[in-house]
C-alpha cells in the first residue's frame, strides 16, 4: 500500500492495460493474455469490459518480438498500490521477470487510470507526461504515476481503450481517450492489428496492417 493510503478504498473503476510477446512452448502470447484477464477475475476484481485483442509493434523498435494487447476495465475497492501489487502478483504467475525495461516478457499488466485519480499530485503526473523522449528512455519512476505518465502516446494502449472507454476523460491533460487517439500520428494507429477471432496472433502479425 503506498504512504498515505488508507486500508479502505471507495470502490472505482480502473483500466488495466495488458500486453504479451513472448509465451512457453505451445501457447501464443494471444493465449496468456486471455488467460490473464480471466486471472484479473479470479483475483475478485469486477470484469466490466475488455476490449478486443490487438497486435502491435514492439516499442520501441527492435526490443523484441512483436506484442497482443488489449485493456480492460474492472471494478475494485483495492487502493491503487494494492491493485498494482496484485497485477505484479500475476505478472509473476504468468512468468514474468523483470530483468530489463522495456524487454522481451510474457506477460505486462499496467495499471493505466483508477477513475479520476491523480497520483501522487498534479505537479508530479505532469512532470513525467513531459519528460523529453531521451529522458522517458533512461528513467523511470520510483513511485506510482496515475495516470500512467505515457498513456496519451501510445496508440497500442488507447486504441483497445477506446472500445471500452472512449469517453474517459484524463484528469490532468483534459481530454478524453477519442481526442488523445485523435491526436496521435496515423502511422502508428494503422500499425496496429486487430487479432480476429480463432485467428493467432502469429497469422495476425503475418497480414499487411489494418486501421483499427
Amino acid at each position: 500500500m503506498l504512504q498515505g493510503e488508507s486500508h479502505s478504498y471507495v470502490t472505482k473503476r480502473a483500466l488495466v492495460a495488458l500486453g504479451s510477446n513472448t509465451s512457453p512452448p505451445g501457447q501464443q502470447p494471444a493465449d496468456l493474455v486471455t488467460a490473464a484477464i480471466e486471472a484479473l477475475r479470479g483475483r475478485g476484481l469486477n470484469l466490466v469490459a475488455r476490449s478486443p485483442l490487438f497486435a502491435s509493434p514492439c516499442f520501441p523498435k527492435g526490443f523484441g518480438p512483436d506484442f497482443v494487447n488489449a485493456v480492460v476495465q474492472v471494478e475494485t475497492d483495492l487502493a491503487p498500490g494494492d491493485l498494482l501489487s496484485l497485477l505484479h502478483e500475476i505478472e509473476a504467475e504468468f512468468g514474468r521477470e523483470r530483468r530489463a525495461r522495456w524487454g522481451a516478457r510474457s506477460l505486462d499488466l499496467d495499471l493505466i487510470a483508477m477513475g479520476a485519480t491523480i497520483l501522487p499530485d498534479a505537479a508530479t503526473q505532469r512532470h513525467w507526461v513531459d519528460l523529453p523522449p531521451a529522458d522517458q528512455a533512461r528513467l523511470a519512476p520510483g513511485q506510482l504515476i496515475l495516470p500512467h505518465p505515457r498513456l496519451q502516446d501510445r496508440a497500442f494502449v488507447l486504441i483497445p481503450m477506446a472500445r471500452i472507454a472512449p469517453d474517459w476523460r484524463h484528469p490532468v491533460l483534459g481530454k478524453t481517450v477519442s481526442e488523445m487517439l485523435a491526436a496521435l500520428p496515423e502511422a502508428e494507429k494503422t500499425a496496429i492489428v486487430p487479432l480476429d477471432q480463432g485467428e493467432s496472433a502469429a497469422e495476425a502479425l503475418a497480414k499487411p496492417a489494418a486501421r483499427a
